[in-house]
């Protein structure tokens, strides 16, 4: 066994003859080469602590101006205020070496004082939020003010290549917002969904609360703005993550899925190598620092934090509450196939393995005709079951022996692999395909899949991928990224005729090593049924459909000239209310990463304007005129919302931090419990697309990845997910659950299609009525 080899590759004994001293020099050039590769990596995390920490300046500028001044000095001129003067002064004398040396403490403070001068002026630009509300409509012009502030934006930071945390430093605090302003906001989102009667007790409740216990807790937050980078993050992760008792899977764990028109390979271990070599690569970049941040408008950066914790990271289940464990380094990662486990070393000789390399080691796995033993295969159940239960059964079965050895490198792993022994994926000829391969992305058997990692990679027997991610680390955008890097570089390695990898083998890599389990135990079998039991019975409980809408999309938003993102939020109002009869409150997730540390805000799509529009579209005595003037009003307040809420003046994060501060004051609040106590029937997300430059449809139009999803957050509800691929293809992604009657994914997609084709015919209507009125063009929406 490799572990027990390692534990001796260094021994010594006393004997008569003196000291007996054995080593294992391979396994000794092994701790050689980690220590090499760890101090390389603390090496460039310095410079680029140094850059980052000079950043929008140069080091290099530095040395210019240590240059420019030992000249100036020598050539008899005055350095400015008399720098060069007082450094001698506290020098040991005036020779030549100490006036140069004079001449670098003088540049230096000029350099420093500008640097810092530079990075507090960025930080106070990149605090105005008025560029997001200008229109960028065609021939829509762009104020004074916005035109001086772009300007001065791409001076400060458009000379000096950022590194992936340049801009920490500078990016401004998560802004605090009045109690009275989100009490202004929270009664408008709640006014469609309550009858005049309640929204009076509702309004009450508010003014109670607002002038009372609000005050106090206000102030509490107010001092933890001044004091934390974000005021929200920290107690969102706590809270709404770790804190939670419930399975991870399903109920907070996310998906996404392959480019589904691309076939590049049906060889399942060839595009396993190519994946994970790309995802490593992509490690090294975040390692390195070399990933350019993402960039609004390709100048305004958004938050890098969430991306230290992509790799080598697991949530840890306790008693009460979990914890984010992320680990420096990793050196392997971990593969499940027919209910084993594999721990496959990803590096050899200082170097990343190639994708050819990498593929002979799935390859020897996939070959491997052992049996798992009794319950071995169902291990990974206990990360999709009840954590309070996986806490105590980690804490009793896995604390020694191989369980433990086991169980730690699963969690340390760079992240975890599943071979699925199936077939899964899109078929042009069967669309439910693609609902299955959400359904095994989403859940798995319940079991083959190591729900606390960072994310499992899942390659299916017929060469399909997709990913599993835990949410609690990160938001959907950062897996985006990562996803949209790998499906590009796959693109430009592409693989051999036969449908194996590109390159060739010139050693064998190290040999994949199979972990030991001890379940020979009464109490953890019986602990692995339960939350295999559990797990069961939720994952068939799930109903997910997925749709994949191309008789138009973006192409034909835009000659609407209405935001995509607010378009097919009203295409969801309608197809609610159709579907249940009733508004409810809606949740659209939107990032708030223009700030510090920030993750995500809510968008309550359901507004007064929406209701309306939805409610002209179901009267058959309202006009065209009318149906289309309410559309234009209702994506404009929807389109307000989403910037309100990215600009950090949303609601429901506000009242979520003031709820937090009640608890711990133990202060009771019947508004606050009024506001938590509402579900979020309708919980909805755009899967981000093109956050960067990378993936070019044009070039490769079949690049089309399909999105992702994640599961219902209300019994009786649905989860929603989207993504905009292109100028005429959409994809929902819609789960409910079984066993909920009121509510089916079949009949909510129907809805959905049914919505699309009445706003098309809508704005096609209204084109024809206008142009045979005055030859016209319709209203223009402006952003």
């Amino acid at each position: 066994m490799a572990e027990a080899h390692s534990a001796v590759a260094f021994s010594f004994a006393i004997t008569h003859d003196g000291w007996d001293v054995n080593f294992d020099r391979e396994v000794l050039y092994l701790v050689w080469e980690s220590g090499i590769r760890s101090w390389k990596k603390r090496l460039a995390r310095c410079r680029n602590s140094v850059h980052n920490g000079v950043y929008p300046g140069h080091l290099q500028s530095l040395y210019v101006l240590w240059t420019l001044l030992v000249a100036v000095h020598f050539a008899g001129f005055n350095v400015p205020f008399g720098l060069v003067q007082k450094a001698l002064v506290i020098l040991p004398s005036n020779s030549t070496m100490w006036q140069v040396v004079a001449c670098l403490l003088a540049a230096l403070t000029m350099w420093l004082s500008v640097i810092f001068l530079m990075r507090y002026l960025l930080k106070l630009l990149l605090m105005y939020k008025g560029w997001m509300y200008e229109s960028r409509a065609p021939g829509s012009k762009i104020s004074l003010k916005s035109m001086l502030w772009i300007s001065v934006v791409k001076v400060l930071s458009g000379w000096n290549k950022p590194k992936l945390y340049s801009f920490q430093g500078s990016l401004p605090r998560l802004p605090l917002p009045s109690v009275k302003d989100t009490m202004r906001r929270y009664l408008s989102s709640v006014r469609p969904l309550l009858d005049d009667e309640n929204y009076k007790r509702v309004q009450g409740l508010a003014q109670e609360f607002e002038e009372t216990i609000a005050v106090k807790l206000q102030r509490y937050l107010i001092l933890k703005s001044w004091w934390s980078s974000n005021y929200v993050s920290d107690w969102w992760e706590e809270y709404v993550y770790l804190r939670g008792r419930s399975p991870l899977m399903v109920n907070s764990n996310f998906y996404g899925t392959d480019a589904i028109l691309l076939r590049p390979t049906n060889n399942q271990a060839a595009r396993a190598g190519v994946i994970i070599h790309l995802c490593l690569q992509f490690r090294r970049l975040i390692d390195r620092q070399e990933l350019e941040p993402i960039m609004l408008q390709n100048m305004v950066p958004l938050c890098s934090w969430q991306y230290e914790r992509l790799f080598n990271t697991v949530r840890v289940p306790g008693i009460e509450r979990d914890k984010i464990v992320h680990y420096e380094d990793s050196t392997h990662i971990t593969v499940y196939h027919k209910g084993r486990y594999f721990k496959v070393f990803v590096y050899s000789r200082g170097r990343l393995l190639k994708p050819a390399e990498i593929q002979v080691q799935i390859q020897q796995i996939l070959d491997d005709k052992s049996e798992p033993l009794a319950y071995e295969e169902r291990v990974g159940a206990l990360t999709a079951g009840e954590r309070t239960h996986w806490a105590h059964i980690r804490q009793t079965m896995f604390n020694r022996g191989h369980n433990r050895t086991s169980l730690h490198c699963i969690e340390r792993a760079a992240f975890n692999v599943c071979l699925d022994d199936f077939e899964y994926g899109y078929d042009e000829n069967d669309p439910s395909k693609l609902d299955e391969f959400g359904r095994v992305l989403l859940h798995g058997k319940g079991h083959d899949r190591w729900f606390d990692k960072s994310f499992n990679l899942c390659f299916s027997k017929n060469g399909f991928v997709g990913f599993n991610a835990e949410h609690t680390w990160a938001d959907a955008p950062v897996m985006g990224h990562l996803w949209e890097y790998v499906i590009w570089c796959e693109l430009e390695i592409g693989y051999a005729q036969d449908g194996n990898t590109v390159g060739t083998v010139d050693s064998p890599p190290p040999a994949p090593i199979r972990l030991q389990w001890d379940l020979d135990n009464e109490e953890l079998t019986k602990a692995i049924d339960t939350s295999f039991n559990v797990a069961q019975k939720l994952l068939n409980d799930v109903d997910l459909r997925i749709l994949m809408y191309t008789n138009y999309g973006k192409g034909f938003m835009k000659t609407c000239r209405v935001s995509p993102d607010a378009f097919l939020q009203l295409v969801l109002q309608l197809s609610y209310y159709r579907d249940a009869g009733r508004f409810c409150l809606t949740y659209e997730a939107s990032m708030t990463r223009l700030y510090r540390e920030g993750r995500t805000e809510t968008v309550r799509s359901c507004t007064i304007e929406s209701s309306n529009w939805v409610k002209s579209m179901n009267d058959p005595n309202a006009s065209i005129e009318e149906r289309m003037d309410l559309f234009l009003k209702a994506s404009k307040r929807h389109q307000l919302g989403y910037q309100d809420a990215m600009a950090g003046r949303g609601i429901d994060r506000h009242l979520f931090c003031l709820y937090v501060v009640s608890k711990y004051l133990e202060l009771e609040s019947p508004f606050l419990q009024e506001v938590f106590n509402e579900p979020w029937r309708l919980s909805t997300s755009q899967t981000p697309h093109g956050q960067t430059s990378m993936l070019d449809l044009k070039k490769y139009p079949k690049c089309v990845s399909a999105g992702g999803g994640f599961g219902p957050v209300a019994d009786d509800g649905y989860g929603v997910s989207y993504i905009i691929v292109g100028e005429d293809r959409i994809f929902f992604h819609v789960s409910s659950k079984k066993s909920c009657p009121i509510t089916s994914s079949s009949k909510f997609v129907n809805q959905i299609e049914r919505s699309l084709k009445d706003i098309q015919d809508l704005f096609t209507e209204y084109k024809k009525l206008k142009n045979a009125i005055n030859k016209s063009n319709y209203p223009v929406y402006t952003v």
